[in-house]
């Protein structure tokens, strides 16, 4: 059962914060704890924060539903399903919406998993209007994380992950998990097909790096780009390897991220939110002791929001993340 506390509640702390460097407090507090706000989701993903309603949107990927969350009234469902409404879902693992950002409308733009598209969603009137679905006649895999740089263009990944049984899938049409960019000039445009199983994406403050993240637990690995002028990347190169801290054991592998106004990187991976500087030295890790999928800043910009598996959680941070 979904079980949310508003705001005036105490919320239970979970979890802890790992600090590997000094340098990490001038980002977190030393008090800093990490508050739950709900739970009982199946994988909780794809956070964004809605500034103009002051809430927050996210998703259950597996569970359809796309929930807002409130300091007025918690959590409630904003949009079921959040992705595929058709009869038979036997050939999805994952039918529902994924990761999701505004653009400078205020649309809600998001990745249709189940309907494996990228798609828009008008806030007040629910409406979705698909934006690409394809790449070359071939239909996507499953879109599943995506950043809107400034100019408009959408960066996402396109792993298997909504498909069952993934690369095996007899529905997957393309022979390979892609990193595009879609504009509304140029369509939509693969820049590389070298990652097993892409995932997060995300744009440095300055948007000269573009971020992606590889969840295969084969090599899982944080990459990053030169992002060139007219939107290609280039000098791609491995920022940080979390092969080790799988190898423990840790809950979960590279997945969504979130960046600060510092350009400091807030990475989930094996065992939490991993805090990473843009040189890739690991400065700490905000664990809630389940496997985190994404993450977001929000309220003033000071919160970042994690959804961790089964539950929405947030920690109050010392530093701001970017559009603030």
């Amino acid at each position: 059962m979904l079980a949310c506390q508003p705001q005036e509640a105490s919320f239970e702390k979970v979890g802890e914060i790992i600090r590997l460097s000094d340098k990490i407090n001038a980002l977190v507090a030393g008090d800093a704890q990490i508050e739950k706000l709900g739970e009982g989701f199946i994988w909780s993903e794809g956070p964004v924060w809605v500034s103009a309603g002051r809430y927050l949107l996210f998703t259950d990927v597996p569970g359809n539903t796309l929930y807002k969350w409130t300091a007025q009234e918690g959590v409630t469902v904003f949009l079921k399903p959040s992705g595929y409404a058709g009869d038979d879902a036997s050939f999805l693992r994952e039918g529902g919406a994924n990761g999701l950002a505004l653009d400078k409308e205020g649309h809600l733009i998001l990745c249709d998993s189940g309907n494996r598209t990228i798609a828009s969603v008008d806030l007040s009137t629910k409406t979705k209007t698909v934006i690409v679905d394809n790449y070359q006649g071939k239909r996507l895999n499953s879109p599943n994380d995506l950043i809107i740089h400034s100019r408009g263009d959408i960066y996402f990944t396109d792993p298997p992950y909504g498909l069952k049984d993934l690369n095996d899938s007899p529905h997957k049409e393309l022979d390979f998990n892609g990193v595009y960019r879609f504009s509304r000039d140029d369509g939509i445009t693969l820049l590389t097909n070298e990652f097993t199983f892409p995932n997060g994406v995300a744009l440095s403050p300055d948007e000269k790096t573009l971020y992606v993240t590889q969840s295969g637990p084969e090599k899982p690995i944080l990459m990053a780009y030169d992002l060139m002028d007219d939107g290609w990347i280039a000098h791609g190169r491995i920022l940080f390897d979390f092969s080790e801290l799988a190898k423990q054991g840790k809950p979960g592998l590279p997945d969504g991220m979130a960046i600060d106004v510092h350009g400091n990187l807030f990475v989930t991976g094996p065992g939490g939110v991993h805090v990473i500087t843009s040189d890739g030295v690991h400065l700490g890790t905000l664990a809630t002791g389940q496997a985190i999928a994404n993450c977001a800043f929000g309220d003033d910009g000071s919160v970042l929001y994690l959804t961790s598996h089964k539950m929405l959680c947030r920690v109050q941070l010392k530093t701001k993340g970017m559009y603030f």
